[in-house]
């Protein structure tokens, strides 16, 4: 039987490239145009650098004081190596995991946004109703409401990230075979690095990741990710108040993590 590998690549058009034994077809798939994400047509500026840091470093202290609930999928260990990637000062890290003792609360919360758009929102709380109120108030301020049954249009993904400088496409098909993942995703982190993202099942995820370490790759992240199903395309007006949605619920301390099924008009 054939496995099918997808490959999100901006640059290159679609190719099918034919790997025995066993054999695999690997399809590259241009999504998006060269030179670009979905959130380049933002002509505002989000914030200043050290502003996008110190969110990055919020949320990460927030994941290490619910790194015992095993429904983040995500143990302190692979947090940790989270922090490291970003250069998280140890001093910040230390004081997070002292602080940890305090139990904390993971909800996922369903909302729906400018276009239609979908997203989840992720949560590590000490009160779930405040969060709740809170959350709702944003999504109604910024053109958006919450709407039970956007998770359906999701589905649940094991992630494995690397840094994508570098890496050449025909090397990424490789790395993706050997370690057993099903689909290669390119994206780029807050300052605008590539990164690769291998996707696989959950309970892949372990496998996946010692695959790409014993071939030399450094591990950015791993995980449990929402992937979306169907995407929805947004014109830039549109793109604007998503983005503008999205930036006030990531201000939003409680919020660890937001999914979306956004993709941008060509």
């Amino acid at each position: 039987k054939i496995r099918c590998l997808l490959l999100n690549q901006r640059f290159a058009p679609c190719v099918c490239v034919c790997v025995a034994p066993p054999a695999r077809a690997l399809q590259l798939w241009p999504v998006l145009c060269a030179g670009h994400n979905k959130w380049s047509k933002v002509k505002h500026i989000k914030g200043p650098k050290d502003d996008a840091r110190a969110r990055v470093f919020m949320k990460l202290t927030m994941m290490i004081k619910g790194g015992a609930n095993p429904d983040m999928n995500l143990n302190l260990a692979q947090i940790l190596e989270q922090c490291r990637s970003k250069n998280m000062p140890k001093a910040s890290i230390e004081t997070a995991i002292k602080s940890a003792s305090k139990p904390l609360s993971q909800h996922v919360f369903e909302a729906r946004g400018p276009g239609g758009c979908l997203l989840l929102i992720e949560i590590l709380t000490d009160s779930n109703s405040r969060s709740h109120q809170e959350i709702k108030r944003l999504l109604i301020k910024n053109g958006g409401a919450l709407s039970e049954g956007a998770r359906h249009n999701f589905n649940k993904r094991g992630m494995v990230v690397v840094p994508g400088q570098n890496i050449a496409t025909e090397r990424a098909l490789e790395l993706a075979i050997e370690a057993g993942a099903e689909d290669i995703k390119e994206t780029e982190d807050e300052e605008g690095q590539p990164l690769l993202q291998f996707v696989c099942e959950t309970t892949d995820v372990g496998k996946v990741r010692t695959s790409l370490q014993n071939s030399g790759m450094q591990i950015t992240s791993s995980g449990m990710e929402f992937v979306p199903r169907v995407v929805v395309n947004l014109n830039e007006d549109l793109l604007i108040a998503a983005s503008t949605l999205i930036d006030a619920l990531s201000d939003y301390p409680d919020v660890v993590r937001i999914w979306d099924n956004i993709q941008a008009d060509s």
